[in-house]
């Protein structure tokens, strides 16, 4: 099985800490989401990883063989992010072209398929096309290209909101089809819940979490009550945030929860992904 993984990778700018002592693993044929704020690290993370900007220090490897200077390698992996790569004069058609000749084993049928269901015609040039239809053809490339990890950075930039269901759906049965690693950067949370089956998060240059996504809210509550049997039960738990409504208190929680009886005036409710990764990635959250 092939495995991507990322070994004590540091980046700076100047001197702000982009990305610190970040450790990670990609396995195969899985659909990631990388979660963060802006100015989190996400997209230096993506680059980093595909050999498009370097760390300051540590490695990539796939199948543990280092990325640098590994076409081997680096050609097992596609990004696709809002950077234009592409000439304006250029027809699509020729962009698709030149993508064949650079992977080898474009998928035709499937490209065809896409730009009706999308609508595009491949025969105008790319600088005619719209933001949303730029985020459309660049989406049509990364689900055609034969390689093992297809990374995503902010793939539904000016798409619509049939256009993203449309893409999600296209994402799930490209899957199916043809099983591969996904990793997905997006601050849309709630729209991609559903698709994930791993979710990273990135906060203050660092990782705050990396775990399956049922796993990670089986552990993530909401405790609803009034507000001393709420502080009385939730006394010694993992806090990571709190709201007020009169009397009523929620605490939210991450993490195991005690043995001690729940009282009879107390509801428990798991949080969806977005709500926590608010809660986890506020000022005050990502600290317990």
């Amino acid at each position: 099985m092939s495995e991507l993984k990322l070994e004590q990778i540091n980046k700076s700018f100047g001197k702000k800490t982009i990305l610190s002592n970040i450790n990670l693993s990609f396995s195969e044929n899985k659909i990631y989401g990388l979660l963060g704020r802006n100015g989190a690290g996400k997209s230096t993370l993506l680059n980093i990883i595909v050999n498009r900007i370097f760390a300051d220090s540590g490695m990539v490897r796939i199948d543990g063989e280092n990325i640098n200077d590994n076409d081997r390698k680096l050609d097992l992996m596609y990004l696709m992010s809002e950077v234009d790569l592409y000439a304006n004069g250029d027809k699509l058609s020729k962009i698709l072209e030149n993508t064949e000749k650079l992977y080898g084993g474009f998928n035709w049928e499937l490209s065809e398929k896409l730009a009706k269901k999308f609508e595009i015609n491949l025969d105008q040039k790319y600088g005619k096309l719209s933001t949303g239809y730029h985020s459309i053809f660049k989406l049509i490339i990364a689900l055609c290209v034969p390689v093992k990890f297809v990374i995503l950075d902010e793939p539904i930039l000016g798409l619509d909101a049939n256009h993203r269901d449309l893409f999600y759906s296209e994402l799930l049965q490209s899957y199916s089809d043809n099983p591969r690693t996904f990793i997905i950067s997006t601050h849309l949370i709630e729209e991609v819940t559903n698709i994930i089956s791993d979710v990273v998060i990135l906060d203050n240059s660092r990782i705050l979490l990396a775990a399956p996504v049922e796993e990670i809210l089986d552990q993530a509550y909401g405790i609803v009550g009034p507000q001393n049997e709420v502080d009385d039960y939730t006394k010694g738990l993992n806090i990571i945030g709190t709201d007020k409504m009169g009397n009523l208190k929620t605490t939210y929680v991450y993490g195991n929860l005690n043995d001690n009886p729940v009282p009879d005036t107390v509801q428990i409710s798991n949080l969806d992904l977005q709500k926590l990764f608010v809660l986890l990635t506020s000022k005050n959250g990502g600290n317990n």
